[in-house]
C-alpha cells in the first residue's frame, strides 16, 4: 500500500498512526464498535469472526503479515461487523481515519491502492462464496491445503506444510465443522495423499491430491 508515495506521504500517514502490541488473545475490536481508522498487520495472525446463535464463531478471514483490515467500514462510516482476535503475538499499526482520508485527498495513488486492496478482499469473498456453495468439504479442504503451497517455490511435486492456525479456526473458515475437518485430513492420510503429525501436513505428491479434489 505504501509502496511508490514518497517520504514525505509516509511520515504524513506516520503522523496518524500508532503501533499496537498485541499479545495472544487480544480483541482489537468488538463487532458493533465504532471504526476509527484500519489496520496494518507487521507479524503474527489475526482473526476476524462474529459469533453465531449457537454460540460458536464464524471466522470470516484469517489476517496474515502485510495485510490490512478495517477499510471498509471506515469508509461506509459504520461500525464493525466482525470481531478481530489476535491468534498468537502481534504487532499492528493503526491508521486514524481522518489521516486516511486526508491522505486520499492529497494523494491519487494511495487512494488507488486502498481501491485495489478493497477490490481483492471482495474478491477473496466472492470465491468464498463460490467454494461453500459449489465445492464439496473434501474439496474445500483440499483447496485449503494446496494454497498454502503456492507461496512455496519448491512444492511443484511435493509439499510440507505447517498448519497456521488451529484445526478449528481453520474448519470455521472453510464453513465445516472441526470434526469434519479432522475426519477429512484421516480420510486423506488413509489414502495416502497425505501424513498429518500435529499441525504438520505433508503432501507427497501434489498432483494426486489435486486429481483427487477434482473427482471428490
Amino acid at each position: 500500500m505504501f509502496r511508490e508515495i514518497s517520504a514525505e506521504e509516509v511520515n504524513r500517514i506516520a503522523a496518524g498512526a500508532r503501533e499496537i502490541h498485541a499479545p495472544r488473545g487480544t480483541i482489537l475490536f468488538q463487532k458493533g464498535d465504532p471504526a476509527m481508522g484500519f489496520y496494518l498487520l507487521i507479524y503474527g495472525q489475526i482473526k476476524l469472526a462474529f459469533p453465531s446463535p449457537s454460540g460458536a464463531e464464524k471466522v470470516v478471514d484469517i489476517i496474515h503479515p502485510g495485510q490490512s483490515f478495517g477499510e471498509a467500514v471506515v469508509f461506509m462510516e459504520k461500525p464493525y461487523p466482525v470481531y478481530a482476535q489476535a491468534l498468537n503475538d502481534c504487532l499492528l499499526l493503526h491508521v486514524s481515519q481522518e489521516v486516511m482520508f486526508q491522505e486520499i485527498g492529497r494523494n491519487q495513488m494511495f487512494a488507488r491502492k486502498l481501491l485495489a486492496g478493497l477490490s481483492i478482499r471482495l474478491h477473496s469473498l466472492i470465491n468464498d462464496v463460490e467454494a461453500y456453495s459449489l465445492h464439496s468439504c473434501t474439496q474445500r479442504v483440499i483447496g485449503y491445503l494446496l494454497l498454502q503451497g503456492e507461496s512455496d517455490p519448491a512444492a511443484s511435486k511435493a509439499l510440507r506444510i505447517t498448519l497456521p492456525v488451529g484445526k478449528a479456526v481453520i474448519a470455521s473458515r472453510l464453513n465445516i465443522t472441526p470434526e469434519t475437518f479432522s475426519r477429512i485430513l484421516h480420510d486423506l492420510a488413509s489414502a495416502g495423499l497425505i501424513s498429518v503429525i500435529g499441525r504438520e501436513v505433508v503432501v507427497p505428491d501434489l498432483s494426486k491430491l489435486r486429481e483427487h479434489g477434482r473427482d471428490s
